[in-house]
C-alpha cells in the first residue's frame, strides 16, 4: 500500500470532523482576511488565499469524482492532475465562488462518506504516481490536504 503524504497533517485528529469543519473555517478565514489581502501572496511565487480557495474548490470536485469512482468500479485507477497548470486559470475566479463550489461539493461528499459502509472504505484503487490505496485513504487525504492549506490560509490572514 502507498503511504499518504498527507497523513502527516492529521496527527490524532479524525478525517470525518476535520472534513465537515473546513468549509466554516474557511469562511471565517475568508472574513478576516477580506478581499484586499485575499490577493496578497505571502511570497514570491506562491498561491494567495484566493487562489488557494480556487485550488480547494476544484480539489473537492477532483475528490468528488474519485470517490465516486473508486466505489463504481472495482479497482479503480486515478487520473492525476496538474494543479500548476489548473492554477493558471485562477485570475479569473474570485474567492466567495471558490468558497461556495467548495462548501457545496464538500457538503455533497461528506453525505456520500457517512453513507459508506466498512467494506466501502477498503475498496482498493490506484493513484498513478502514489500506489495502491483505500477509499479510506482518500478520505484521509482530504482532511490532510484540507489542514495544510488552512494552515496556509491562517498564515496568510496573520501576517502583516
Amino acid at each position: 500500500m502507498a503511504t499518504n503524504p498527507y497523513a502527516k497533517f492529521l496527527l490524532d485528529r479524525q478525517p470525518r470532523e476535520v472534513i465537515t469543519a473546513t468549509a466554516g473555517r474557511l469562511q471565517t478565514l475568508l472574513a478576516g482576511i477580506g478581499p484586499e489581502r485575499a490577493e496578497r501572496a505571502p511570497s514570491p511565487g506562491k498561491w494567495n488565499a484566493r487562489q488557494i480557495l480556487c485550488h480547494l474548490a476544484d480539489c473537492e470536485i477532483v475528490f468528488a469524482f474519485r470517490l465516486r469512482q473508486a466505489l463504481a468500479q472495482d479497482y479503480h485507477v486515478i487520473q492525476p492532475f496538474d494543479q500548476d497548470r489548473w492554477a493558471e486559470r485562477y485570475d479569473s475566479r474570485d474567492a466567495v465562488t471558490a468558497l461556495a463550489v467548495f462548501t457545496s461539493v464538500r457538503s455533497w461528499n461528506v453525505h456520500l462518506i457517512d453513507t459508506m459502509s466498512p467494506a466501502d472504505l477498503g475498496k482498493k484503487l490506484t493513484h498513478p504516481e502514489r500506489g495502491e490505496m483505500t477509499v479510506k485513504v482518500v478520505v484521509e487525504t482530504m482532511a490532510g490536504h484540507d489542514l495544510n492549506h488552512l494552515a496556509q490560509i491562517e498564515a496568510i490572514a496573520g501576517s502583516v
